[in-house]
Protein backbone atom coordinates (compact mmCIF):
# COMPACT_ATOMS: atom_id res chain seq x y z
CA UNK A 1 0.00 0.00 0.00
CA UNK A 2 1.42 3.26 -0.90
CA UNK A 3 1.27 7.33 0.69
CA UNK A 4 1.60 9.70 -1.31
CA UNK A 5 0.76 12.55 0.62
CA UNK A 6 3.97 13.39 2.26
CA UNK A 7 6.08 13.33 -1.28
CA UNK A 8 8.41 15.51 -1.33
CA UNK A 9 9.94 16.90 -4.91
CA UNK A 10 14.13 17.08 -4.92
CA UNK A 11 14.48 17.48 -8.27
CA UNK A 12 12.45 18.14 -11.23
CA UNK A 13 14.50 18.11 -14.86
CA UNK A 14 11.98 19.11 -18.37
CA UNK A 15 13.02 17.37 -21.50
CA UNK A 16 11.90 17.50 -24.69
CA UNK A 17 11.09 14.20 -27.22
CA UNK A 18 9.91 14.29 -30.60
CA UNK A 19 9.40 10.91 -33.03
CA UNK A 20 12.50 9.01 -34.24
CA UNK A 21 10.79 7.69 -36.92
CA UNK A 22 9.74 11.00 -38.20
CA UNK A 23 13.28 12.39 -37.76
CA UNK A 24 11.59 14.77 -35.01
CA UNK A 25 14.29 15.94 -32.62
CA UNK A 26 15.09 15.76 -29.16
CA UNK A 27 15.80 18.63 -26.35
CA UNK A 28 17.75 17.76 -23.44
CA UNK A 29 17.90 20.69 -20.93
CA UNK A 30 21.05 21.82 -20.03
CA UNK A 31 19.94 23.07 -15.98
CA UNK A 32 17.07 21.43 -13.64
CA UNK A 33 14.03 23.23 -13.48
CA UNK A 34 12.87 25.20 -10.65
CA UNK A 35 9.81 26.01 -10.20
CA UNK A 36 8.31 28.45 -7.53
CA UNK A 37 6.02 27.95 -4.48
CA UNK A 38 3.30 28.22 -6.42
CA UNK A 39 4.43 25.63 -9.12
CA UNK A 40 5.49 23.33 -6.79
CA UNK A 41 2.25 21.71 -5.31
CA UNK A 42 0.12 21.71 -9.07
CA UNK A 43 3.28 19.60 -10.17
CA UNK A 44 3.55 17.18 -7.40
CA UNK A 45 -0.61 16.74 -8.10
CA UNK A 46 -0.38 16.50 -12.00
CA UNK A 47 2.41 14.13 -11.46
CA UNK A 48 1.08 12.20 -8.38
CA UNK A 49 -3.02 12.11 -8.03
CA UNK A 50 -3.62 9.84 -10.94
CA UNK A 51 -1.73 7.23 -8.95
CA UNK A 52 -3.51 7.83 -5.85
CA UNK A 53 -6.91 6.80 -7.61
CA UNK A 54 -5.64 3.43 -9.47
CA UNK A 55 -5.38 0.27 -8.35
CA UNK A 56 -2.18 -0.98 -6.92
CA UNK A 57 -0.98 -3.04 -9.94
CA UNK A 58 2.70 -3.14 -9.69
CA UNK A 59 5.41 -3.98 -12.40
CA UNK A 60 9.28 -4.78 -12.13
CA UNK A 61 11.72 -4.76 -14.24
CA UNK A 62 13.09 -7.69 -16.39
CA UNK A 63 15.51 -9.03 -18.59
CA UNK A 64 15.83 -12.35 -19.91
CA UNK A 65 19.59 -12.37 -19.62
CA UNK A 66 20.33 -10.49 -15.89
CA UNK A 67 19.03 -7.03 -15.00
CA UNK A 68 22.57 -5.76 -15.48
CA UNK A 69 21.15 -5.37 -18.75
CA UNK A 70 18.50 -3.73 -18.36
CA UNK A 71 18.92 -0.19 -19.33
CA UNK A 72 15.93 1.55 -17.02
CA UNK A 73 16.56 -0.51 -13.70
CA UNK A 74 20.64 0.58 -14.22
CA UNK A 75 19.67 3.95 -14.50
CA UNK A 76 17.35 4.05 -11.71
CA UNK A 77 20.20 2.60 -9.94
CA UNK A 78 22.10 5.48 -10.60
CA UNK A 79 19.65 8.07 -9.35
CA UNK A 80 19.21 5.92 -6.24
CA UNK A 81 22.77 5.98 -5.10
CA UNK A 82 23.27 9.36 -6.27
CA UNK A 83 19.90 11.29 -5.90
CA UNK A 84 22.19 14.69 -6.88
CA UNK A 85 22.68 13.16 -9.76
CA UNK A 86 19.15 13.02 -10.88
CA UNK A 87 19.40 16.09 -13.68
CA UNK A 88 22.55 14.43 -15.18
CA UNK A 89 20.64 10.98 -15.46
CA UNK A 90 17.17 12.10 -16.56
CA UNK A 91 18.94 13.17 -19.72
CA UNK A 92 19.98 9.50 -20.35
CA UNK A 93 16.87 8.24 -19.57
CA UNK A 94 15.00 10.47 -21.55
CA UNK A 95 17.27 9.77 -24.37
CA UNK A 96 16.70 5.75 -23.83
CA UNK A 97 12.58 7.07 -24.00
CA UNK A 98 13.74 8.91 -27.61
CA UNK A 99 15.46 5.39 -29.25
CA UNK A 100 12.10 3.80 -28.11
CA UNK A 101 10.11 6.49 -29.90
CA UNK A 102 10.30 4.69 -33.18
CA UNK A 103 6.42 3.61 -34.39
CA UNK A 104 4.53 6.43 -36.63
CA UNK A 105 1.86 6.78 -34.03
CA UNK A 106 3.52 7.73 -30.94
CA UNK A 107 3.39 11.63 -30.11
CA UNK A 108 6.33 13.86 -29.21
CA UNK A 109 6.02 15.54 -26.11
CA UNK A 110 7.46 16.81 -22.83
CA UNK A 111 9.55 14.67 -20.50
CA UNK A 112 9.58 15.37 -16.66
CA UNK A 113 12.09 13.08 -14.62
CA UNK A 114 11.50 13.76 -11.21
CA UNK A 115 13.15 12.88 -7.89
CA UNK A 116 10.98 12.15 -5.06
CA UNK A 117 11.46 11.55 -1.10
CA UNK A 118 9.08 10.76 1.57
CA UNK A 119 6.96 8.47 0.27
CA UNK A 120 5.61 5.54 1.95
CA UNK A 121 5.21 1.47 0.35
CA UNK A 122 4.27 -1.48 2.53
CA UNK A 123 4.84 1.54 5.22
CA UNK A 124 8.11 2.04 4.45
CA UNK A 125 9.20 5.59 3.70
CA UNK A 126 11.13 5.42 -0.11
CA UNK A 127 12.78 7.75 -2.34
CA UNK A 128 11.12 7.24 -6.06
CA UNK A 129 11.96 8.16 -9.24
CA UNK A 130 8.96 9.64 -11.52
CA UNK A 131 9.21 9.67 -15.14
CA UNK A 132 6.23 11.18 -16.69
CA UNK A 133 5.26 12.34 -20.50
CA UNK A 134 2.49 15.16 -21.36
CA UNK A 135 1.89 14.36 -25.25
CA UNK A 136 -1.97 15.69 -25.96
CA UNK A 137 -2.14 19.30 -26.07
CA UNK A 138 -5.37 21.56 -25.35
CA UNK A 139 -6.44 24.98 -26.59
CA UNK A 140 -7.30 27.84 -23.66
CA UNK A 141 -8.13 31.34 -23.85
CA UNK A 142 -5.42 33.55 -22.05
CA UNK A 143 -7.06 37.65 -21.09
CA UNK A 144 -5.10 40.93 -21.19
CA UNK A 145 -6.68 44.02 -19.85
CA UNK A 146 -5.87 47.47 -21.23
CA UNK A 147 -7.86 50.67 -20.46
CA UNK A 148 -11.17 49.11 -19.72
CA UNK A 149 -10.97 46.54 -22.67
CA UNK A 150 -10.32 42.68 -22.18
CA UNK A 151 -8.70 40.92 -25.07
CA UNK A 152 -8.84 37.69 -25.75
CA UNK A 153 -5.53 34.79 -27.12
CA UNK A 154 -6.07 31.37 -27.89
CA UNK A 155 -2.83 29.71 -26.81
CA UNK A 156 -2.00 26.05 -26.21
CA UNK A 157 -1.02 24.25 -23.18
CA UNK A 158 -0.95 20.99 -20.90
CA UNK A 159 -3.88 20.14 -19.14
CA UNK A 160 -2.79 19.54 -15.50
CA UNK A 161 -5.81 17.58 -14.32
CA UNK A 162 -4.61 15.00 -16.42
CA UNK A 163 -1.29 13.33 -17.29
CA UNK A 164 -0.87 11.05 -20.41
CA UNK A 165 1.71 8.56 -19.09
CA UNK A 166 4.16 8.15 -16.32
CA UNK A 167 5.51 5.82 -14.13
CA UNK A 168 6.59 5.47 -9.87
CA UNK A 169 9.63 3.60 -9.53
CA UNK A 170 9.95 2.78 -5.90
CA UNK A 171 13.64 2.43 -4.13
CA UNK A 172 12.77 -1.08 -2.79
CA UNK A 173 12.47 -4.54 -3.82
CA UNK A 174 15.61 -3.74 -6.04
CA UNK A 175 16.89 -7.30 -6.23
CA UNK A 176 13.56 -8.39 -7.80
CA UNK A 177 14.19 -5.30 -10.42
CA UNK A 178 11.97 -2.53 -7.76
CA UNK A 179 8.51 -2.12 -7.41
CA UNK A 180 6.77 0.08 -10.15
CA UNK A 181 3.54 1.93 -11.04
CA UNK A 182 2.32 3.20 -14.51
CA UNK A 183 -0.02 4.93 -15.60
CA UNK A 184 -1.45 5.41 -19.50
CA UNK A 185 -4.37 7.65 -20.22
CA UNK A 186 -3.57 6.46 -24.20
CA UNK A 187 -4.36 3.23 -25.35
CA UNK A 188 -3.04 3.32 -28.53
CA UNK A 189 0.77 2.97 -27.58
CA UNK A 190 0.86 0.99 -24.38
CA UNK A 191 3.46 -1.61 -25.18
CA UNK A 192 6.20 1.13 -26.68
CA UNK A 193 5.50 2.49 -22.54
CA UNK A 194 5.13 -0.65 -21.16
CA UNK A 195 7.41 -2.98 -22.89
CA UNK A 196 10.12 -1.12 -25.05
CA UNK A 197 10.80 1.94 -22.56
CA UNK A 198 9.99 0.78 -18.68
CA UNK A 199 10.67 -2.72 -20.21
CA UNK A 200 8.79 -4.44 -17.82
CA UNK A 201 6.76 -7.77 -16.16
CA UNK A 202 3.63 -8.00 -13.54
CA UNK A 203 5.04 -7.72 -10.02
CA UNK A 204 3.75 -11.20 -8.06
CA UNK A 205 3.29 -9.72 -5.07
CA UNK A 206 0.36 -10.59 -1.99
CA UNK A 207 -1.73 -7.60 -3.93
CA UNK A 208 -1.49 -9.32 -7.35
CA UNK A 209 -2.04 -13.19 -5.62
CA UNK A 210 -5.12 -11.49 -3.51
CA UNK A 211 -6.76 -9.75 -7.02
CA UNK A 212 -6.09 -12.72 -9.47
CA UNK A 213 -7.51 -15.23 -6.96
CA UNK A 214 -10.86 -13.38 -6.67
CA UNK A 215 -11.06 -12.81 -9.96
CA UNK A 216 -10.91 -16.59 -10.52
CA UNK A 217 -13.59 -17.00 -7.95
CA UNK A 218 -15.74 -14.83 -10.43
CA UNK A 219 -14.87 -16.70 -13.25
CA UNK A 220 -16.08 -19.89 -11.08
CA UNK A 221 -19.03 -18.32 -9.80
CA UNK A 222 -20.49 -17.11 -13.31
CA UNK A 223 -19.61 -20.16 -15.65
CA UNK A 224 -19.79 -23.17 -12.54
CA UNK A 225 -22.17 -21.85 -9.61
CA UNK A 226 -24.51 -20.04 -12.05
CA UNK A 227 -25.53 -22.90 -14.62
CA UNK A 228 -25.64 -25.33 -11.26
CA UNK A 229 -27.88 -23.10 -8.83
CA UNK A 230 -29.03 -19.74 -9.59
CA UNK A 231 -28.25 -15.99 -9.62
CA UNK A 232 -29.02 -15.63 -6.01
CA UNK A 233 -26.15 -18.28 -5.73
CA UNK A 234 -23.81 -17.28 -7.98
CA UNK A 235 -24.03 -13.36 -6.27
CA UNK A 236 -23.71 -14.99 -2.06
CA UNK A 237 -21.15 -17.52 -3.47
CA UNK A 238 -19.09 -14.54 -4.04
CA UNK A 239 -20.27 -12.50 -1.34
CA UNK A 240 -18.53 -15.42 1.33
CA UNK A 241 -15.80 -15.50 -1.55
CA UNK A 242 -14.60 -11.50 -0.78
CA UNK A 243 -15.95 -11.86 3.08
CA UNK A 244 -13.67 -14.30 3.69
CA UNK A 245 -10.79 -12.92 2.31
CA UNK A 246 -11.84 -9.66 4.23
CA UNK A 247 -12.06 -10.90 7.55
CA UNK A 248 -8.37 -12.97 7.00
CA UNK A 249 -4.59 -12.17 7.11
CA UNK A 250 -3.63 -15.35 5.24
CA UNK A 251 -5.31 -17.39 2.10
CA UNK A 252 -5.42 -21.06 2.86
CA UNK A 253 -7.65 -22.45 0.27
CA UNK A 254 -8.95 -26.27 2.26
CA UNK A 255 -10.16 -23.50 5.10
CA UNK A 256 -11.82 -21.25 2.29
CA UNK A 257 -13.50 -24.13 0.21
CA UNK A 258 -14.83 -25.40 3.54
CA UNK A 259 -16.45 -21.86 4.34
CA UNK A 260 -17.53 -20.21 1.08
CA UNK A 261 -18.91 -23.41 -0.62
CA UNK A 262 -22.06 -24.71 0.94
CA UNK A 263 -22.85 -26.98 -2.10
CA UNK A 264 -20.51 -29.92 -1.08
CA UNK A 265 -20.94 -31.41 -4.71
CA UNK A 266 -19.15 -28.46 -5.79
CA UNK A 267 -15.88 -28.21 -3.96
CA UNK A 268 -14.39 -31.19 -6.74
CA UNK A 269 -15.84 -28.75 -9.49
CA UNK A 270 -14.00 -25.99 -8.12
CA UNK A 271 -10.66 -27.60 -8.27
CA UNK A 272 -11.27 -29.38 -11.81
CA UNK A 273 -12.07 -25.87 -12.75
CA UNK A 274 -8.81 -24.44 -11.13
CA UNK A 275 -6.55 -27.24 -12.81
CA UNK A 276 -8.15 -26.24 -15.79
CA UNK A 277 -8.56 -22.08 -16.09
CA UNK A 278 -5.60 -21.09 -13.37
CA UNK A 279 -3.34 -21.01 -15.68
CA UNK A 280 -4.68 -17.78 -17.24
CA UNK A 281 -4.94 -15.99 -13.55
CA UNK A 282 -1.46 -17.40 -12.72
CA UNK A 283 -2.75 -19.65 -9.39
CA UNK A 284 -2.28 -23.04 -10.79
CA UNK A 285 0.19 -23.61 -7.62
CA UNK A 286 -1.09 -21.02 -5.42
CA UNK A 287 -2.62 -22.97 -1.82
CA UNK A 288 -1.42 -20.08 0.70
CA UNK A 289 -0.79 -16.43 0.70
CA UNK A 290 -1.19 -13.47 2.42
CA UNK A 291 -4.06 -11.00 1.42
CA UNK A 292 -3.64 -7.73 0.42
CA UNK A 293 -7.04 -5.51 1.84
CA UNK A 294 -6.27 -2.90 -1.16
CA UNK A 295 -7.30 -5.97 -3.63
CA UNK A 296 -9.99 -7.11 -1.00
CA UNK A 297 -11.59 -3.58 -1.04
CA UNK A 298 -10.95 -2.72 -5.06
CA UNK A 299 -12.49 -6.04 -5.88
CA UNK A 300 -15.86 -5.72 -3.23
CA UNK A 301 -16.26 -2.22 -5.64
CA UNK A 302 -16.02 -4.00 -9.18
CA UNK A 303 -18.14 -7.64 -7.78
CA UNK A 304 -21.97 -6.88 -8.77
CA UNK A 305 -24.08 -7.99 -5.87
CA UNK A 306 -27.44 -7.36 -8.38
CA UNK A 307 -29.96 -9.75 -9.60
CA UNK A 308 -31.57 -8.32 -13.18
CA UNK A 309 -34.83 -10.08 -13.81
CA UNK A 310 -36.80 -10.16 -17.02
CA UNK A 311 -39.51 -8.20 -15.30
CA UNK A 312 -37.15 -4.82 -15.01
CA UNK A 313 -36.82 -5.33 -11.43
CA UNK A 314 -33.84 -5.21 -9.39
CA UNK A 315 -32.60 -7.61 -6.20
CA UNK A 316 -29.88 -5.62 -4.55
CA UNK A 317 -28.32 -8.43 -2.23
CA UNK A 318 -26.51 -6.96 0.67
CA UNK A 319 -22.21 -7.95 0.32
CA UNK A 320 -21.55 -7.09 4.16
CA UNK A 321 -24.43 -9.20 5.48
CA UNK A 322 -25.02 -12.20 2.96
CA UNK A 323 -26.61 -14.17 5.80
CA UNK A 324 -29.77 -11.67 5.44
CA UNK A 325 -30.11 -12.70 1.36
CA UNK A 326 -30.10 -16.62 2.72
CA UNK A 327 -32.49 -16.29 5.49
CA UNK A 328 -34.81 -14.09 4.06
CA UNK A 329 -34.82 -14.16 0.28
CA UNK A 330 -36.52 -17.55 -1.40
CA UNK A 331 -36.85 -18.85 -4.76
CA UNK A 332 -40.02 -20.56 -6.11
CA UNK A 333 -41.87 -21.46 -9.03
CA UNK A 334 -45.62 -20.51 -9.83
CA UNK A 335 -47.56 -23.07 -11.77
CA UNK A 336 -50.56 -20.64 -12.37
CA UNK A 337 -48.25 -17.59 -14.06
CA UNK A 338 -45.64 -20.16 -15.32
CA UNK A 339 -42.82 -17.95 -13.76
CA UNK A 340 -40.29 -17.79 -11.31
CA UNK A 341 -40.45 -15.83 -8.19
CA UNK A 342 -38.43 -14.38 -5.01
CA UNK A 343 -40.08 -14.16 -2.02
CA UNK A 344 -38.48 -11.50 -0.03
CA UNK A 345 -39.38 -11.43 4.13
CA UNK A 346 -39.02 -8.02 6.04
CA UNK A 347 -40.40 -6.50 9.18
CA UNK A 348 -40.76 -3.13 8.05
CA UNK A 349 -39.39 -0.80 5.58
CA UNK A 350 -36.63 0.96 5.98
CA UNK A 351 -36.89 4.95 5.29
CA UNK A 352 -34.22 6.41 2.70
Amino acid sequence: MINLYGAHITSITIHKVGNKSNNEPIVLSEKAFNPDDEMTPLLKEYFLKPFRDKEENYYKFHHDADLEFHTMYQLASKVFLNPEETHKISSEITSHLYNQSTHPHIKGGEVYVVHFENIQVDNEKVDVLGVFKSEIKQEFLQFSEKENQLEAFLQSGVNLSKLDKGCLIFNTEKEEGYKILSIDSNRYDTRYWLESFLGVEVFADDNFFTKNYLKFCQDFAKNVVLPAEDKKEEVLFMNRAVNHFAKNDEFEETGFLNEVIENPALIPEFKNYKEERAPRYKIEDLTTFPIANTAVTAARKKIKNVINLDTNIQIKLDFINPESAERFVEKGWDEEKQMYYYLVYFNKEEKS
